[in-house]
């Protein structure tokens, strides 16, 4: 299976779809005071990019870096279709990111994820990452998990 990851706008059509997906995904796992979802079109500024993972001609997973307004750098958005998990999507949408983020000298990068998702934290482990405490706007909430990765 030959993935291509390559950078997307905001406004692209399958980053929607994937986005709206994950969106689906979360609302059934967490109550909204715990979704902390940025939307699209809020990111879409000069201090973040966005990624998809295309496996044959199907956009099948995506990520963005966001600088937040603390200018931590943030992983926003990661997800993989059900059907495509498996095969390293995650992993390449986070090497692009990562890539870009040491560019950027960006000294870590951070992320908020769910107790509901012991494979997202499982990636991320394997990925370098430890947990940490509640970062940048976020608050302590009971079904978040915080985590960051050293990149210097």
């Amino acid at each position: 299976m030959t993935v291509r990851i390559t950078a997307a706008t905001f406004s692209h059509k399958d980053l929607a779809r994937l986005v709206g997906q994950l969106d689906e995904y979360q609302s059934a796992l967490y109550p909204a005071a715990s979704n902390h979802c940025i939307a699209l079109g809020d990111m879409s500024h000069d201090r973040a990019w966005a990624w998809l993972a295309t496996v044959g001609d199907y956009n099948a997973g995506c990520v963005c870096l966001y600088h937040n307004p603390d200018g931590q750098a943030e992983i926003k958005r990661l997800y993989v279709d059900p059907d495509y998990r498996g095969y390293g999507l995650a992993s390449a949408l986070l090497a692009e990111l990562e890539a870009l983020a040491r560019q950027q000298h960006c000294p870590a990068l951070y992320l908020e994820t769910g107790i509901h998702q012991p494979d997202a934290v499982g990636l991320y482990k394997k990925l370098g990452f430890i947990r940490t405490g509640a970062f940048g706007q976020y608050t302590d909430d009971p079904l978040s998990i915080y985590m960051s990765k050293a990149l210097d």
